[in-house]
């Protein structure tokens, strides 16, 4: 015991004290040395005012420190491992956990102040607006995990989209900002759709309007009445255009300017037409029309995905919507349009809205990637990717160019909706940058874009009409046609021609006949003034003036009631072919005139495969070569090809004639009588190359006796993505173009390559000859490019097709026997939309 009475020995025993312990603070192994701690294995989920922590050890002891390493709060985690703390706000924080033998730290984390901007939670999205422009944000679940990050843009917008609803709740940091949103669920489509009241508490007036939708965007919408009183039969547009931009006045005819007061009062479309072709003549045919916008286009909210699941259960809440308005006939809608909203009736009655009662898709699409964008695999860089760029372009705030007027009318009213709903429009997401990220089918991504994979599903009356040579949307559609099992009417009309010939004479007739007994539920009816206006609108749309054409089944005689019509309409086969459009002299090129075959399928059932082989002196013949050693021709790829397309101009094109060498060229007798063809067809190649991939093109003409050519069809194929798809037949060679199908050709060696021709129907005249030209893609249409494979600047690529015993390549084309025309040969050109040149002979390059 020390002597507290002797004051030097206490001194020396406080000096010698330290040593002491720094001696035995020495002995002891890691004594005075920084706790290490590990790599974190728990989940620390950053908040407004907080720190979650997951999956921890069981009770185990938890610190929070801040950046300087000072403690802030300490606790004891639950037996899943799970704590909660609140802080400051501020940065670089890190969560300690010990317990077990185990020390573990995070990496630095932040804790957040509320934000200033709006985070809504949508159907499997977030809508950010009001952040600061040119921020980063971050979108992380419920665990922390990331699920997104993008940049506010101009509009201080961001959206985040295709959230996985699983993954709980939901939160939109700007770390830079050091804010964070509120928790939030998003919902899930599946049990998504609202009661019956969300639909018919909404109240739509003639003119313009918003529909909400499901998850609370409102759609522009504009609408027209006929003249009387309400119900009305209904039609509904639906697309990207501008159908809700408010109407305007039409002009009409000199002689008839005087009267349009009168005319007004019996066709109010006059006055008032909506802005989509559909719209004024559905109002010009008796019927109230309603044109929306899509969200994210005109003053539509919300922001443009090409055919997202959001716009296609949009168009369920716009059809009930209008169904459930009472000026609407019988509570159905019948969809209309050409186009973009043609195939958005293919989307939307998919999911069979009850409203819908028919739908009458013009000019569509089978397929979204081998119908247009990449026929054969090879990307459409013409049409399509200028259609997609347009309409992406059009999607941007105030980007069709009628938005500002809208909202500045609005701004009057003391209404800001068009404008705040410009503020997501430059979220629009980019179809180009999709297309080109994706070199290959992709079927998590295109199958939800396919129609003729969902068309089954569609359960009310269709009637669609396309053209073989539609030089936007393409020739593709007809596959689509045995795809409609569901519906119980079916009604096609497919021609010669191009995309805008639905609106035609001949079509808009049964159109009328369609709308009247399956909308209207009426036998066919003339609308009033039909015979005055019809020839003037049809000069407005093909430049020269063209005769109404009677209703069908609208004769009272002959169908006195409507069940009498009805039956009568349906006992029609469900196939119309009409040929030789364009061919009266007197109105030569029109989309008039020809003659018609009906049949009851698509395909015909009457069809037959008829074969025509290749052989070496460049005759197609039914016979298959018997050359036991190899024989070839060559021709050399065209870089230059695939940016070339039809000169001239509507109805008829320049055609060029292919350069020495740079095509194959094979030609048939002259045939015995007529030969009609109604079908898909394919050029089953034996193809050798001097490189490991080809670009095809192979097209279909007639050599007329008179010494003139038709150009008939084509096809298209990448040699690389030659896989059959189990469903391809002797006259379609379906293909996969799944990336993992994909193989180059073998060097030097032949493989088979069958090249899809897409539908045609055509008659070669007796005395004609079928002509088959092989070659690189381009020179085909008026508005498809082609974007080529690249090969090694200054290197020549050949191609080579064998004729052989062997390999013999071959041409299987889909014959209707015992079929003829019934009309003289059509002159050239003469058949619209078909190219027609003098026929000049062509000399193949034998193979090496």
């Amino acid at each position: 015991m020390q002597n507290a009475s002797n004051p030097s020995s206490s001194r020396r025993s406080l000096t010698a004290w330290p040593l002491f312990f720094l001696l035995l603070l020495a002995l002891v192994p890691g004594a005075g040395c920084t706790i290490s701690y590990g790599e974190a294995t728990f989940q620390v989920v950053e908040g407004v005012g907080e720190i979650q922590v997951l999956g921890a050890f069981a009770n185990a002891d938890i610190r929070l420190v801040d950046a300087d390493g000072n403690r802030v709060a300490r606790g004891t985690t639950d037996v899943t491992g799970y704590w909660r703390v609140s802080a400051p706000a501020g940065q670089g924080y890190r969560v300690r956990v010990s317990g077990d033998g185990r020390r573990q730290e995070s990496e630095p984390v932040d804790v957040f102040s509320a934000a200033a901007f709006s985070a809504q939670a949508g159907i499997e999205q977030i809508y950010v607006t009001g952040a600061i422009t040119g921020h980063e944000l971050e979108a992380r679940d419920g665990s922390g995990a990331l699920v997104d990050s993008g940049t506010v843009d101009a509009q201080g917008a961001w959206i985040v989209r295709t959230l996985d609803v699983a993954a709980n709740s939901f939160r939109v940091i700007d770390r830079a900002a050091g804010v964070a949103s509120a928790d939030m669920d998003v919902s899930a489509m599946e049990g998504s759709l609202p009661d019956q009241s969300f639909y018919s508490g909404q109240v739509l007036t003639e003119g313009f309007n918003y529909i909400t939708t499901r998850d609370g965007t409102t759609l522009s919408a504009y609408v027209t009445f006929p003249a009387g009183d309400p119900p009305y039969a209904t039609t509904v547009s639906y697309s990207g255009y501008a159908p809700s931009k408010p109407g305007e006045p039409l002009p009409l005819p000199d002689d008839i300017e005087p009267f349009r007061e009168t005319v007004c009062a019996q066709l109010p479309t006059v006055c008032d037409a909506p802005n989509h072709p559909a719209g004024q003549i559905g109002g010009l045919f008796g019927f109230a029309t309603v044109g929306v916008n899509i969200r994210g286009t005109g003053c539509s909210g919300g922001a443009y995905d090409f055919f997202e699941p959001l716009q296609i259960s949009d168009g369920y809440d716009v059809v009930e919507v209008v169904a459930a308005q009472d000026w609407v006939q019988y509570g159905q809608v019948g969809l209309t349009g050409l186009s973009y909203p043609g195939i958005t009736q293919l989307f939307t009655a998919q999911i069979r809205p009850p409203g819908v009662a028919a739908i009458t898709p013009l000019s569509v699409i089978a397929n979204t990637s081998a119908s247009t964008l990449a026929p054969g695999g090879i990307f459409n860089d013409g049409f399509a990717f200028e259609w997609a760029q347009n309409v992406f372009d059009q999607a941007a705030p105030y980007g069709q160019g009628w938005e500002q007027a809208r909202a500045d009318a609005e701004a009057l009213e003391g209404v800001d909706t068009c404008a705040q709903n410009q503020v997501l429009h430059g979220q629009a997401a980019d179809p180009i940058q999709r297309a080109n990220e994706n070199d290959y089918y992709v079927p998590e991504i295109v199958d939800p874009l396919n129609p003729s994979l969902f068309v089954q599903q569609i359960d009310v009356p269709v009637f669609l009409t396309g053209a073989w040579q539609d030089e936007q949307t393409g020739p593709h559609f007809a596959t689509l046609l045995d795809d409609f099992t569901g519906a119980p009417v079916q009604r096609f009309t497919v021609f010669n021609g191009l995309h805008a010939d639905g609106y035609s004479p001949e079509t808009l007739a049964e159109w009328k006949a369609f709308l009247d007994l399956y909308v209207a539920r009426r036998a066919p009816i003339a609308p009033p003034l039909y015979d005055l206006l019809g020839p003037f609108l049809f000069e407005q749309a093909f430049g020269e003036q063209l005769p109404a054409l009677p209703i069908p089944f609208s004769d009272a005689g002959l169908y006195p009631t409507f069940e009498d019509a009805k039956a009568a309409y349906e006992a029609q086969q469900r196939l119309r072919v009409i040929f030789e459009r364009g061919s009266d002299p007197a109105r030569l090129g029109m989309p008039t005139d020809g003659f018609m075959l009906e049949f009851g399928a698509w395909p015909p059932i009457e069809t037959s495969p008829w074969r025509l082989f290749l052989h070496a002196d460049g005759s197609l013949r039914t016979t298959a070569p018997t050359i036991e050693t190899e024989s070839a021709s060559k021709f050399a790829h065209d870089p230059d090809a695939g940016q070339r397309t039809l000169g001239g101009s509507q109805p008829f094109y320049e055609w060029a004639q292919p350069a020495a060498g740079n095509a194959l060229v094979f030609e048939s007798d002259p045939l015995n009588d007529d030969h009609v063809l109604v079908g898909s067809a394919s050029v089953d190649l034996w193809l050798k190359s001097t490189a490991d991939d080809a670009d095809i093109q192979v097209l279909i003409s007639e050599v007329r006796p008179d010494g003139n050519e038709t150009y008939v069809q084509a096809g298209w194929l990448r040699a690389s993505q030659r896989a059959l798809a189990p469903d391809a037949t002797e006259l379609r060679p379906v293909k996969t173009h799944l990336e993992e199908d994909a193989a180059p050709l073998p060097a030097g060696q032949y493989s088979l390559v069958r090249v899809e021709v897409m539908p045609f129907a055509h008659v070669f005249r007796s005395d004609s000859k079928i002509r088959l030209e092989i070659g690189t893609p381009g020179d085909s249409r008026e508005r498809w490019r082609f974007r080529l494979l690249e090969y090694p600047e200054g290197e020549l690529v050949e191609h080579q097709v064998a004729h052989s015993l062997a390999h013999p390549t071959s041409v299987v084309l889909p014959l209707i026997p015992a079929a003829t025309a019934p009309i003289p040969l059509p002159p050239c050109p003469g058949q619209r939309g078909q190219p027609c040149r003098p026929h000049i002979a062509y000399a193949n390059a034998p193979g090496d």
